[in-house]
Parts: structure tokens; sequence; C-alpha cells
């Protein structure tokens, strides 16, 4: 089973003028344990329950560029993208350039948006859930677009480009992988099925079985191998001030492993705690490695 480190907390004791050396510290570490991506939220503001909006938060794609510079080897992701805080076009070229100058390890995280306040508070566009869903099909299709040899104008309903010209393409073949973020029945997972390499679900969620089962429908039913499509479980790594929710954490993500999930991607309670990544580096990575 691959493991996946969400970074979504930056407040952390040496506060902000320390925070690009500790960043970089957590990511190098990571990687050299053998974590196989490493991800970044797209929020501007904090989010509960982990912190207060005026809490610390970097903007995701410069994020991602610092790790890009700092990290040899972890694949690098938002997760995930709202569809809405930027145009397609800009989203595919922010990519391709991530893709460049990652050498190649880059996965777009996208989703449809759910954070109104903070949209609200520095302006960003935030319609309806279904016009977001329809711009986030548009988006896609979009970045399927750039990175192809067709350089012609994208006609649709929310987005009309008029022309799809992306110089440098991303390193990465055919395309980056797509990863869609949610759980929706009716439309996050007909997303996945149909555009997506790899989906996310809380694992959490006590209908985290039953949502595989929907996505394999949805595969069906528009002729989509559901085995190719990647399944990460969204969890949050909380071992406990003593690592005693370790074992826990183990045992409950092999029956994530059972039930088909072959990404453990979550958040470390306490991620700048050198004890805390001490027990997620050393104890549940070689672990769930045997998965």
């Amino acid at each position: 089973m691959k493991v996946g480190l969400h970074i979504s907390n930056f407040t952390w004791d040496d506060g902000p003028a320390e925070l690009r050396f500790r960043l970089a510290e957590i990511a190098q570490r990571a990687e050299q344990s053998g974590v196989d991506r490493i991800s970044v939220m797209d929020h501007v503001w904090q989010i509960g329950p982990i912190g207060p909006p005026d809490h610390e938060m970097l903007e995701a794609y410069t994020a991602l560029g610092w790790l890009a510079a700092k990290t040899e080897r972890v694949k690098l992701l938002t997760m995930v993208t709202a569809v809405v805080y930027r145009e397609p076009g800009l989203l595919a070229k922010a990519m391709s350039t991530l893709d460049v100058l990652s050498g190649g390890r880059s996965i777009l995280g996208i989703g449809a948006a759910w954070n109104e306040d903070e949209s609200r508070g520095l302006g960003l566009p935030f319609p309806p859930t279904a016009e977001r869903f329809e711009r986030l099909e548009e988006a896609i299709r979009i970045c399927l677009q750039m990175w192809s040899d067709d350089d012609g104008p994208f006609d649709g309903k929310h987005y009309h480009l008029a022309r799809t010209l992306n110089s440098p393409q991303p390193l990465t073949r055919p395309r980056p992988p797509i990863l869609i973020g949610g759980g929706g029945e009716k439309k996050t997972l007909r997303l996945v099925a149909q555009y997506a390499d790899s989906c996310n679900i809380q694992f959490y969620d006590p209908a985290a079985a039953h949502k595989l089962d929907v996505l394999r429908q949805h595969c069906a039913d528009v002729g989509r191998d559901y085995d190719e499509i990647e399944k990460t479980a969204q969890t949050r790594f909380d071992l406990g001030e003593n690592g005693e929710h370790v074992q826990r954490t183990i045992e409950q993500l092999h029956y994530a492993s059972e039930l088909g999930f072959s990404v453990a991607h979550g958040s470390l309670l306490g991620v700048s705690k050198a004890r805390q990544q001490d027990f997620f580096l050393e104890r549940i990575i070689p672990a769930l490695e045997k998965f």
C-alpha cells in the first residue's frame, strides 16, 4: 500500500520566518522514508477543525513549486484544487510548469470546491453547486486538450479558449494523472469513472465500501475498466502523543487495503513534531508497505 502525506497545517512553533525550512525538512525526510506523494490543500484560509481561519495557509501551487525544488522522487499534488479558483487554461499551464520543474512528478488533484467563506472573503468565484460541477468537467476536458497535440479552440458552456497552446508540454507521459476528490455518488464518482486515474474517498466514511461499489457501476456504465483506477483512502494519521494509536491505525488501513484501496493518504497530526514524524515514518510506512 502506498502512503501519501497531506500537509494541511502550517502553524508551527517557529513561525512563518522558518516555515520554508521546516516544510522542506518534513518533505525530505518523508521522501527518504518511502512516502509516495505529498500534497497540500488548495485553500487560502485555514479550515476547521484544523484551526481558525486566520492561521497560516500557503497558496497551493507556490508551495508545490517549493517542494519540487526540495525533493527528487515524491509525487506532488493538491488535495484538491478548487476548480473555480483558477481559470482552467492557467491551471493546465501551472500543472505543466510543476511537472516540468519537478521532473515529471505532478498529479492533478481537482474538485468542485466547497469553502464559500474564503471564496467570498477574497473575492474568488463561487457559483452554485450544479454550475461548479459543470465547470469541473469542462476544466478537466481543457486540461486533457492542453496536454495533447490539439491546440485548437475550446468552446464550452462556461469556458471559451481561442487556442489551447501549451508549451512546454508536461514531461509525464501520456499526461499527468488526474485525481478527482470527493465521494459524491451521482456526480463526483461518475466523473472519476469518465476521466480520472485516481479517486479520493474518505476512508472513515462508513459508506466507503459502498462508494467503491458505486464507482464500479459508473465504470460499467461508461465502459471503463474499474481496476485501472487507483483507489485512494483519504484518512487522518492521529497516532497519539506516545504512539498509542499506531497499531490501531495499521489495522484500520489493512482493512482499507482489503476493500481495494491502494493508497493511504492523509494529514499527520503534529506533522511539525519530530516525535510524530518518527511514529509515522518508522512504524506506519514500513507496515503499510507489506499490504
